[in-house]
Formats: C-alpha cells, sequence, structure tokens
C-alpha cells in the first residue's frame, strides 16, 4: 500500500507537511473513492489526510472512518458549505501547506508533488491551481481562469477536450486569477493571514475571491499542468440540489456580486456595480423567459390581472440581488479591509481576468443589454486605468535643476508615457520648467494626500523621513528607492571641517536614513555595478538577503537595478547663447574645457587649475569654464572647495584670462548651449571611497554633447572613459599628467575625432528611456519584494534534535572542545551553555 510506503504521518523535514482537506457533502461513498485515492496512490511522503463531515444526522462519518481509519476526521455538526468546512478543516491543520480537494476528485500520484515543487521554488506564489480535467481525463475542467467585469467568474475551456486545446492553453505554467477550489494548494500561513475563505459566499465563488485578495495583496497565484486532478464535474452539487430549485444560480449570481463589491477600486466599482446589477437583473429575465412587454401600457389593450409566471431561475437570480443588499453592511467591512491591504491595481490584474468584456452567455436579450451597458457605463476604458505613480524629490524643481532633481525629472518624463504620474519636491517650488505632468511642492503634512493617491511611490534621499505615512498607514504601499547617490559616503568627505562629535552624529543620521530604505523598499535603482555590490553589502548586513528573497530570485536584480543616471534620447540643439557670448574673455577660437557641474568637496579641482597654469604657458588659447558655482537648491551649503578653488586662480593670475567662473546655475534647459561651445570636459576628484562608488552625472553631459572627456581614474565612469577610449583617465592629484591629458584632447585633432565617433555609440546607451527600462518593467508588473509579503510563512522547519541523536551530537562537541582548549575549554563552553539555557535560550553550542 503506497500510504505504508510513503508514509502519512509527519516525518520528513525536507518535505513540507501537506493537510489535505476534503469536505464531504452528503456523498460518503465519492468521498471515501477520494479518501482513498489520496491514501494508496499519492506519491508524496507527508501528508495528514483531513476530512470534514458536512452531513450532520447522517451516517456518513461513521461509514468514512471504518473505510479510511487512517484519516483524521472533523465533524462539522452544522452543513458549513465548502467555504466554512474548508476553514474549519484548515484550523485543524497541522501542515503548512494546505491542499483542498472535492470529494467527487481524486489525485493524480504526483498531485502533491508539482504544487510543492512550485511553492518551494517561488516564495512569491502563495497558491497553486491544480491542472483538473475530466475522471476520464479527457477534457479540461479547470486550465485557466478568467472573470468578466460583471463579477462572473468562469472556468476558461471547461468542457473542451484537451485534444482540442492549443498545448500553451493547458501544457504551459502560468499566473491566474484564482485557482479551482476542487484541487487548490495554499500556504498555510497566508491563508491564515487572510482569514480563509469568506464563509459568507458559502459555496461557489469562495475560491474566486480568496484568488482576487491573494493578487490584489502582491501574491501570485500560479497554475501548474503537472499538479493533476480528476473531477466529476458537479456531482456533489447535483446530489445537493437534484431538483431544479435554482439555488446553484442564486449562489453563483449573489456570490458573483459580493466578490465584485470586495474587490474592486472605488473608482471601477463605482461604473462596475450598477452595471453588473443591471446585467443581472437581465440575466434573470432572460433565464426566465420573462416578456416585459405586458407592462407596457403602450401595448397592453387592457390591465393585466392574470398572474405572471416567474421561472425559477428568474426568481433566483433576483433573489440573488436582494441577499446581496442584505450581505452589504458586512461586505462592506470586508472591502475596508481588503482596499487598506491592496498593492496591486485593477490595471494590473486585467490580464489575468484574460477577456474581462466578453458576454460570457448567449443569450441574444441578454447580448444586447451587455453591450449597452459596456458604453453607457465605459466598463471598456475603466478596465484600463493607468497607474499612479508618485515621483518624490528632496531636491529643488526648478529651471536651474541639480543632478537628484534632473533625475527625478526625467524619471517622471519615461513614465508619463504609461501612467498618470506626479512629480513632488519637498523644497519650495519656483519657475519649474513645462512638464507633461503635475509638478508639485509639499511640505511634511501635506504628503498624506499624494501618498494616498500613489500605487508606486518612487523617492530618493531624505525624504522617506518626511513621508512616515509609508511606514505605518501605507506600509504595503510599493515604494522603489533611488540610491543612486550614496549620501553617506559623500558626507564623510564633505564634513572634514566639521567638529567630530557632530561629524559622527551626521554620518550616524544619513546612514539610519538609508537603513530605513533599505528596509522598507521593494525595488532599488543603483547607478553602477559598483554601487550594485555596495548596497547589496548593505541589504545583507540588515537582513533583507533572506532566504525567502533569494529563492524569489538568486539575481536579486529584481530587488536591485543598475539605473544609471541619462541622457535625453534627442541631441542637443543650440537655443540661445552659450559660454563664449556669455562669459568676457572667451574667444570663438579658443580652446575651452568645461567643468559641467557643481564644486563639491570630493571633488579636486585645485588640481585642475593647477594644471591649467601649467598648460597655458604654452598654450595661450586654453579656458577653463565652470558650468556653475551656486546649487540651485538652496538647502546644500556653500563648500569650501569652491572658495578655495577662485582663490587659487586669483593667486595664479588665471582667473578671467585662463579660468572663468560662471556664479549662477545655468538652466537645465540651456546648458546644451554652453556644452556645445567646450572642446572637451573635465571632472578630477581625490582617491577614496567616495570616488569608489560615485556616478559623475555631468560625465553624462559630456556624452551628450559629444565632448571627449578627462578625467581622474577611479570611479565607473573612468573604467567606461577608459575601455570605451573616450578620452584620457589619469592618476589623481597628478597636475603634469592632466595638463598632457588635457592638451592631447584639445589639440591633437585626430585623436579628439575618433574619441567623438565613439562618444556617438556609446551615448546611445544612456539615453534616460534606455537606462530607466529596468523601472519601467517594474512599474508594468509592480510587485512587493518577496520578504514583505503578508502571512509569508515557512513550509518546512528543521525538527528538534533529542534523544540518541542529541546524546551522540554532544559526545562530538565534548570531544571538538577538548581537542581545541582541554579541559578549560570545555569548562568555557558549558558555562556558557548554562547561561543560555538560564536566559531562555534553546542550548545550543
Amino acid at each position: 500500500m503506497r500510504g505504508k510506503e510513503h508514509g502519512l504521518v509527519q516525518g520528513e523535514t525536507a518535505r513540507p507537511l501537506v493537510s489535505v482537506i476534503v469536505v464531504n457533502f452528503r456523498g460518503a461513498e465519492d468521498t471515501i473513492t477520494c479518501l482513498r485515492a489520496l491514501r494508496d496512490e499519492l506519491a508524496y511522503p507527508n501528508v495528514q489526510l483531513s476530512c470534514v463531515d458536512n452531513t450532520p444526522g447522517g451516517d456518513d462519518a461513521r461509514r468514512i472512518r471504518a473505510a479510511v481509519p487512517e484519516v483524521e476526521l472533523v465533524e462539522a455538526g452544522e452543513n458549513l458549505g465548502f467555504a466554512g468546512g474548508c476553514n474549519l478543516g484548515a484550523r485543524h491543520a497541522r501542515g503548512t501547506v494546505l491542499a483542498f480537494l472535492n470529494n467527487d476528485a481524486r489525485p493524480h500520484p504526483e498531485w502533491a508533488s508539482a504544487a510543492v515543487a512550485e511553492l518551494r521554488a517561488d516564495p512569491t506564489v502563495a497558491a497553486v491551481a491544480s491542472k483538473v480535467v475530466d475522471w476520464a481525463g479527457e477534457a479540461a475542467d479547470f486550465v485557466d481562469a478568467g472573470l468578466t467585469w460583471f463579477g462572473m467568474g468562469y472556468k476558461r475551456h471547461a468542457g473542451t477536450p484537451l485534444a482540442d486545446l492549443p498545448a500553451a492553453e493547458h501544457e504551459i505554467a502560468k499566473d491566474v486569477l484564482f485557482g479551482t477550489g476542487s484541487a487548490l494548494f495554499v500556504r498555510a500561513a497566508v491563508f491564515a493571514e487572510l482569514g480563509g475563505f469568506d464563509e459568507r459566499f458559502f459555496m461557489f465563488y469562495e475560491d474566486v475571491d480568496l484568488g482576487w485578495r491573494l493578487n490584489l495583496r502582491g501574491w501570485r497565484v500560479r497554475y501548474v499542468p503537472e499538479s493533476v486532478a480528476f473531477h466529476r464535474h458537479h456531482a456533489t452539487m447535483a446530489r445537493v440540489d437534484t431538483a431544479d430549485t435554482g439555488r446553484e444560480t442564486f449562489l453563483l449570481e449573489r456570490n458573483a456580486l459580493a466578490a465584485l463589491y470586495k474587490n474592486l477600486a472605488d473608482e471601477t466599482l463605482a461604473r462596475a456595480l450598477p452595471a453588473a446589477l443591471a446585467l443581472a437583473v437581465r440575466r434573470a429575465t432572460a433565464r426566465g423567459e420573462l416578456d416585459p412587454t405586458h407592462l407596457d401600457l403602450r401595448k397592453a389593450t387592457a390591465p393585466e390581472t392574470d398572474p405572471v409566471p416567474v421561472p425559477r431561475p428568474a426568481l433566483a437570480g433576483l433573489l440573488a440581488i436582494d441577499q446581496f443588499v442584505e450581505l452589504l453592511p458586512e461586505l462592506a467591512e470586508a472591502r475596508a479591509v481588503e482596499q487598506a491591504a491592496r498593492v496591486r491595481t485593477d490595471a494590473d490584474l486585467v490580464p489575468l481576468l484574460r477577456k474581462a468584456l466578453e458576454p460570457a452567455y448567449p443569450l441574444p436579450r441578454y447580448l444586447a443589454a451587455h453591450d449597452v451597458l459596456v458604453e453607457a457605463f465605459g466598463l471598456d476604458r475603466d478596465f484600463g486605468r493607468r497607474r499612479r505613480v508618485l515621483v518624490l524629490t528632496g531636491d529643488a524643481i526648478t529651471e536651474r535643476m541639480a543632478g537628484p532633481a534632473i533625475r527625478a525629472w526625467n524619471i517622471a518624463s519615461v513614465l508619463a508615457g504609461e501612467h498618470d504620474v506626479r512629480l513632488v519636491t519637498v523644497n519650495p517650488l519656483a519657475d519649474p520648467p513645462p512638464a507633461p505632468f503635475p509638478v508639485g511642492a509639499a511640505r511634511r503634512r501635506d504628503l498624506a494626500e499624494p501618498i494616498t493617491w500613489a500605487d508606486i511611490v518612487i523617492l530618493q534621499g531624505h525624504v522617506l523621513e518626511m513621508a512616515p505615512a509609508l511606514k505605518r498607514e501605507h506600509a504595503h504601499k510599493i515604494v522603489v528607492c533611488d540610491l543612486y547617490d550614496p549620501m553617506h559616503l559623500e558626507l564623510l568627505e564633505q564634513s572634514r571641517d566639521t567638529p567630530d562629535d557632530r561629524r559622527a552624529a551626521d554620518l550616524a543620521g544619513v546612514t539610519k536614513v538609508l537603513d530605513a530604505q533599505l528596509e522598507r523598499g521593494d525595488f532599488f535603482l543603483c547607478a553602477s555595478e559598483r554601487q550594485r555590490h555596495l548596497w547589496l553589502g548593505h541589504l545583507a548586513a540588515l537582513g533583507r538577503l533572506s532566504p525567502r528573497l533569494y529563492d524569489a530570485d538568486p539575481t536579486t536584480r529584481s530587488l536591485l537595478a543598475v539605473v544609471p543616471f541619462g541622457l535625453p534620447a534627442q541631441p542637443p540643439r543650440r537655443t540661445g547663447p552659450g559660454l563664449r557670448a556669455t562669459l568676457p574673455g572667451i574667444a570663438d577660437t579658443d580652446h575651452v574645457v568645461l567643468w559641467a557641474g557643481g564644486v563639491y568637496s570630493w571633488f579636486d579641482p585645485l588640481t585642475l587649475v593647477r594644471a591649467v597654469d601649467a598648460l597655458r604657458r604654452r598654450r595661450g588659447d586654453l579656458r577653463l569654464v565652470f558650468l556653475g558655482m551656486r546649487h540651485p537648491n538652496p538647502e546644500v551649503a556653500e563648500m569650501d572647495i569652491g572658495t578655495r578653488t577662485m582663490r587659487l586662480a586669483d593667486s595664479l593670475g588665471l582667473t578671467g584670462k585662463h579660468v572663468f567662473f560662471n556664479e549662477q546655475w545655468v538652466p537645465y534647459d540651456e546648458r546644451q548651449n554652453w556644452l556645445l561651445e567646450a572642446d572637451c570636459g573635465v571632472t578630477t576628484h581625490f582617491s577614496h571611497v567616495e570616488t569608489t562608488f560615485a556616478f559623475r552625472t555631468r560625465v553624462l553631459d559630456y556624452l551628450w554633447a559629444g565632448l571627449p572627456i578627462v578625467t581622474t581614474d577611479g570611479d565607473a565612469l573612468a573604467d567606461l572613459v577608459r575601455t570605451e577610449e573616450l578620452g584620457v583617465v589619469v592618476p589623481a592629484e597628478d597636475p603634469d599628467a592632466l595638463a598632457a591629458a588635457l592638451e592631447r584632447v584639445l589639440y591633437d585633432a585626430e585623436f579628439a575625432a575618433a574619441c567623438r565617433a565613439r562618444i556617438e555609440a556609446v551615448a546611445r546607451r544612456f539615453t534616460w528611456p534606455r537606462v530607466l527600462a529596468p523601472l519601467v518593467e517594474f512599474c508594468r508588473d509592480p510587485r512587493p519584494a518577496a520578504d514583505r509579503l503578508p502571512g509569508a510563512g515557512d513550509l518546512t522547519a528543521e525538527e528538534p534534535v533529542r534523544g540518541v541523536r542529541l546524546l551522540r551530537r554532544d559526545l562530538a562537541l565534548v570531544r571538538e572542545y577538548l581537542a581545541e582548549g582541554g579541559p578549560r575549554e570545555l569548562a568555557r563552553r558549558a558555562a556558557g551553555r548554562v547561561l543560555r539555557l538560564a536566559r531562555g535560550g534553546r542550548g545550543g553550542t
């Protein structure tokens, strides 16, 4: 007997315990057949067989217990329906995986093994929908799920011979909206977190509702074709409702409306529910062949006095609406819970609906009403609602934007093509450039509204600390953290002249801010592979790289993506005067070196000024231009390095002759006029840890304008310049090497032309739409990080060491400690164990 061979009790910790729950509905013979098949044929070594008897007053329980003594029988005491019976079984289950199987079904030997393999392989899958076929295995019963806009869930292809279906329809694993409750696997912890099946449904649509709720909370329901069950379709319901009483129609109609009401978002529900109610009435009259013309006073010759027969199908549909109204107070409470917990939009789930707008019923009068309602309520538009994306930045959004604001602006621009986007800064807003999306400013107390509005929040810098709601009432929101700027490494260099105690406190504060982002985020962006290694280490130190997260994606690319700073997709075009017309002392024939960005503590403009001083002695037409000395964000303090640079240029007699300082920041939309008048771009920095992980955004502007690049070695873009031969890379703090590099790119025309040709090809790789592709893909299908999914319990656990195994382990440890350090080491280890035991520990070594 296979049950004895494989064992039906918990034993193998390598295999999670699966609690198979079968609910008996007035069909002891079917139930016994099902349980025997589970016992004798299921090729899975760790199963708890559980049966819930839903037939009080009969002898079904006695017969089942006698026929299958291995089963753990739970007597409900009343008919709880499928939903209540399954929930009762789940409360008595010990397994970490719950398996629900109809009593008129039987499993394939690999039914459980295939499902458990999927759950273990992908921690983001909460439920496995089995492939359910007819008793002979020839026709489909469930191979895909669907849902219409009016709430009617359906089994696509039910009754179709498998031979007539394309293989892709039933032989390939796929995400579905729900799995059929006739053969379904669910993580026990997640099932408990969601409160199990909604018992208001009694039977029918409780599986649709559960799958819908799982998807809304970010979980996936996965159809696994290798997990096969055989089902006598509606055999149980035929016994429950042998006469055409309309009970099934009543439950289907009522429960479809209930599922719709609970799970649709406010805007969609406002359109769909009135139309669904109207269509339910038309379905009822069409099924009952009720003719309304005898009530039409324009057509009736005399008032009707004869009774109008109402067929049961029509009455069932109308009573279902009435009962739905009765349930609304309870359903409203359930709806509030689901809507507060959702992280997925209705638009996200449209692909899982399959064919949401199809009528589903071939009745002529019904079809006409369906089309009228779809058009009248605009349902085709509503089910395609764009996702709402909020981009939050701490930088100033003005005509003179710095790096963080430029990046946020372009993130909003690219995403606005597919989503409704708002760009919000926590700085005062002053003269932002024209935008195809709303741009606003918000103080801390004003962030609640845009955060509530958003489906996805993308943030930078310190913004998370100004939006504590994302850690509390909106802790379920999808959050993307842009980590392209390692603030703590910049601060190490920037705060050198700050008192030690203040410097340490500031660093601790910035690190805490980054910790909070890394602990909260669902998706992270960084600027380079070097940065990716930095942030992976930080995530690991915080414990985010958990087994669950790793198993969901061993590459972690779906958690942390490289998204460099970008450049416009269109080449630069002159729109006004540039540096030569703006700065007196620069002729059209002069050779211009451009420093395109701010002057910060981690840069080394001093060596650059000294190199210019050395080179100008033999190249009198050399000019160095600093694009902007005063940062546009008033919260960014002036740094001493800028003042020191200007003093050095003054002392060498270079200011206004060979070195030029543009005091004001050049407007973002005008920077190309300055770039196009330069002959090369330069960035120089010191050799320190900030350099190692930096990504110099100004270098992207050099690529955009086709400028040969001179850069100090040590960062990711220096590697790019060297590898792609885009200019010259020089050692840090070496004015002679820097002077030679500038002379080569400025005066060796052949070398500069070759650099420009290669730059043109490389620049195409860094356009904003291209570099933002990982973020675009994430926003198309946003989900919580695997370790932030609710109720994600472990499937397996190690059994505690007891008895002989414990004794053998302790003897081995004694020998090890004696070999390592003799009796003293053994005594030290023993004392440590006693202390841990006294503190309530497990007593390990």
